[in-house]
């Protein structure tokens, strides 16, 4: 057996561990959210407006990503992890129990924030951390566990909540998180040598001041929010950007599963790419593919194939950069401080979403409805976004070996 798959033989804790967590964890709860807010609409006659008003609070990641990554880096993945396992599964009776509009706001505030606890920036340091040859291909596993539990999960969840109610639905999803955040829990390996946290919490200035002074850090920050601004808008209007071009019914449907079909794709191919080639050229590559999907879907009309390809490719790219990213910040800062990196750019992905849904909603009022400066616009912005990386210096492999040597 290849060094390289010896490592999922040996370490395979560990990628459990990630998948598992990242499955219960926050990610999870988008797609959750999606199949039980048209439920409680109907159910407790909250408008669209008011519910839509209530996801402006996820703005609050901003503020959360920082604090919970210095605090992987500090008290390790497992003690930062265990707060969002121990979280879930209250919050989510809490939500079986609500009446209130008003609960419902302080349960989402205290959600989005609490499970930051359950995301990228602390379950990716078990992989980075354990994981050398196949890091790539490791990182993209994990971070496929959640859309692939959403495609299993998501009508089960539905019928679940149509025949029982959204209060059991609830519920279910309570023991979800219970088995899903022990397994994790269970699973997940002891930290490494390499951990922060055995370094005292009193060196913050100085790994932040490592981090800040970093020409690598700054070009990483100004990509993320490049490449970042049409993701989220995407997610969601999606369908209204291709009805714009004359595709509608049927053939709609065929976009959404080639979006979802290539972020899986892009996930795999990029963390294999990423273990055998220069990750700034990989990174470069995938990012750029989805520059062209924007363009080729803000003036393509009517052919239902070429529209599928561009939403094909835009899907592709925002898939590999889940790896992508987790990939180049242990590359540049080593696993020590790889969370407090992670969670800072994690906060520019939040206002990089942001801005997204700024910029279309200016565009859309002063080009008269229509989605196609948006998207060559932000189509531009991904292109700069993903040349940028070009410009990140060439990592030695001190990083690697450190953390190797330290175990």
């Amino acid at each position: 057996m290849s060094q390289y798959l010896n490592e999922f033989r040996t370490q395979w804790r560990a990628i459990a561990s990630a998948t598992i967590g990242l499955t219960s964890g926050l990610m999870m709860n988008s797609y959750a959210a999606a199949v039980m807010v048209p439920h409680l609409a109907t159910s407790l006659g909250w408008s669209k407006a008011d519910l839509a008003a209530v996801q402006v609070m996820a703005i609050a990641t901003v503020f959360a990503f920082p604090f919970v990554g210095r605090l992987a880096d500090v008290f390790g993945a497992r003690r930062t992890a265990l707060v969002g396992i121990v979280s879930s599964p209250l919050l989510f009776l809490g939500f079986s129990m609500m009446n209130s509009i008003w609960t419902y706001v302080i349960l989402f505030g205290l959600q989005v924030v609490l499970l930051t606890t359950t995301t990228p920036p602390i379950y990716c340091r078990v992989i980075v951390e354990y994981f050398k040859q196949a890091r790539g291909l490791a990182l993209a596993i994990a971070a496929s566990g959640p859309p692939l539990a959403a495609v299993i999960g998501g009508p089960l969840l539905n019928n679940f909540v149509i025949a029982h109610g959204w209060r059991a639905g609830y519920l279910a999803l309570m023991v979800f998180t219970v088995v899903g955040g022990l397994a994790a829990l269970l699973l997940m390996p002891a930290e490494t040598k390499s951990a922060s946290r055995t370094r005292p919490p009193s060196r913050a200035r100085q790994d932040y001041a490592f981090i800040l002074k970093s020409p690598a850090f700054w070009l990483l920050v100004v990509s993320t929010l490049l490449c970042n601004l049409p993701q989220a808008v995407l997610l969601t209007q999606l369908n209204l950007m291709i009805a714009e071009q004359g595709v509608v019914g049927r053939a709609a449907s065929i976009m959404v599963s080639a979006y979802a079909g290539g972020m899986l794709v892009g996930r795999f191919i990029s963390g294999f790419a990423l273990d055998r080639f220069p990750a700034r050229l990989v990174a470069t590559a995938g990012l750029c593919i989805s520059a062209l999907g924007l363009w080729a879907m803000g003036t393509i009309e009517g052919s239902v194939t070429g529209l599928a390809i561009a939403v094909l490719a835009i899907g592709f790219s925002f898939g590999a950069e889940a790896d992508i990213l987790a990939y180049l910040i242990v590359r540049q800062f080593g696993v020590r401080v790889f969370s407090s990196v992670h969670g800072m750019l994690a906060a520019s992905v939040a206002v990089s979403s942001a801005l997204g849904a700024g910029l279309l909603s200016l565009t859309l009022s002063t080009t008269g409805d229509s989605y196609q400066p948006f998207l060559l616009g932000t189509g531009l912005g991904v292109l700069a976004g993903a040349l940028l990386l070009l410009l990140l210096p060439k990592p030695s492999d001190f990083v690697d070996e450190a953390d190797e040597t330290s175990r």
